[in-house]
């Protein structure tokens, strides 16, 4: 709930402190989900008893939401949201420098993996530049 109201959450790993920011749109929508739950401080996902969410846990949902979706369960790891994040970031605003700013990178050379094209990609944006015609 603090997350929400303060439009940003911090999460220790790997013995690092990361700031994740959480837009208004979202932030709006999970105050308001918790208001319907019934939550006014902690978490707001729990299990059906009250509990904490556990990654074991999580992983299993998106599991389950790619079943759905038609996409290979076999294929998707919680940790694939932050690439995904990176990729549409990066989309939007070109910036290496910011984008390892928000994910914490003290190295823009860590940032680069998660930017990594494939060769299919590079030989469709070289196609569409028209240098021979």
């Amino acid at each position: 709930m603090e997350a929400a109201q303060h439009g940003r959450a911090e999460i220790s790993l790997k013995g690092k402190i990361r700031t994740i920011l959480l837009t208004g749109k979202l932030c709006r929508k999970l105050l308001k989900y918790a208001r319907k739950q019934k939550i006014a401080s902690g978490e707001i996902f729990l299990t059906r008893s009250g509990k904490s969410l556990s990654r074991r846990q999580i992983w299993r949902e998106m599991k389950q939401l790619c079943e759905k979706a038609g996409v290979e369960p076999s294929k998707v790891f919680p940790h694939n949201l932050r690439h995904l994040f990176a990729l549409s970031f990066y989309k939007v605003c070109r910036d290496i420098v910011r984008l390892a700013d928000i994910l914490g990178h003290s190295s823009i050379n860590t940032t680069r993996i998660y930017l990594v094209s494939t060769s299919e990609e590079h030989a469709r944006q070289l196609d569409r530049l028209g240098l021979v015609t």
